[in-house]
């Protein structure tokens, strides 16, 4: 028997919202649920990507019920003019559409009688996609309720403006991610403006971490980005939540794109093992004294 994968397509809240679904064959036990968010620089991306469908595809051989959002998508951007179109409307959407599309497509997953109970649910994604998951989870510490039971960071853009890279990494970067800049346009695409974000749910990377749950961040070896990674998991320490932090061997940037690889097979198994096996993660411990400003205000 084989995984049952299946197209839903949910109210969200900015309109439909599809997503897919991968549901263990039926002898397999369903041990967790893992709402994931494919990467992309938040303008391109699909659920047909590998790093979406052979990522799912293999956590349900495991047990794990996969919810791939087909978040919307920010407009692509240009050189020449990256925040505006011909007619001087851009297409695509801006934050916080696709950050708030996640959120809304982790509740819709505890609640859909996949399975999986409420607390067994956990939130991650790739690239542009981690950082969805990442704000995602600060968004929903914020909301109350019941929280993923941990998050999962493949490469992630968690900071508005990239971290200073060790001189072992600067040595693995290629010359475009040499630029403190690197990450600009991108980003400030993401938001529609240059300047730093106003919510603290954009980049989760500086903001107030502590009350989070357990996290697993994997990173890339020759990757600009790694910088990223790393750093936002020592913020995560330093808030007081448990954090995984590995960096597999001999890859590049979006490795999970590349199945035939090694890395990429040795990323899923540690994927694979960290949402199935309960002695590894821990639980949430210190919540915040001073909640954030609400999503509201901070837009």
């Amino acid at each position: 028997m084989s995984v049952a994968v299946g197209d839903r397509v949910l109210p969200g809240p900015h309109g439909d919202l599809r997503v897919r679904v991968y549901e263990p064959a039926a002898d397999v036990e369903r041990v967790a649920g893992l709402v994931w968010a494919h990467g992309g620089a938040f303008i391109r991306g699909s659920l047909d990507m590998l790093e979406a469908d052979w990522v799912a595809r293999s956590l349900a051989d495991a047990g794990v019920v996969v919810v791939s959002v087909d978040y919307q998508l920010a407009p692509a951007s240009d050189p020449a003019g990256p925040w505006s179109g011909p007619d001087g409307q851009p297409p695509g959407v801006r934050f916080p559409v696709a950050s708030e599309e996640v959120s809304f497509a982790h509740g819709w997953a505890q609640d859909a009688g996949l399975g999986v109970g409420p607390e067994r649910w956990s939130l991650g994604g790739a690239s542009a996609g981690g950082n969805l998951a990442s704000g995602a989870s600060l968004r929903l510490r914020d909301a109350g309720g019941t929280p993923p039971r941990s998050i999962v960071l493949a490469y992630p853009v968690a900071h508005f403006e990239l971290p200073a890279p060790s001189a072992e990494l600067f040595e693995k970067m290629t010359p475009d991610w040499r630029s403190p800049g690197s990450l600009a346009s991108m980003n400030a695409n993401y938001l529609g403006h240059d300047g730093p974000p106003t919510s603290p749910y954009a980049f989760p990377g500086g903001q107030d971490l502590r009350g989070l749950p357990p996290t697993f961040v994997l990173n890339s070896d020759h990757d600009g980005l790694r910088a990223s990674g790393e750093a936002y998991a020592a913020e995560l320490a330093a808030a007081g939540v448990d954090v995984l932090l590995v960096r597999e061997d001999g890859t590049e940037h979006g490795h999970l794109n590349h199945p035939e690889t090694p890395g990429a097979v040795r990323s899923i198994a540690r994927i694979s093992t960290w949402l199935t096996v309960d002695a590894l993660v821990g639980t949430p411990h210190e919540a915040p004294h001073d909640r954030p400003e609400t999503e509201a205000a901070a837009r």
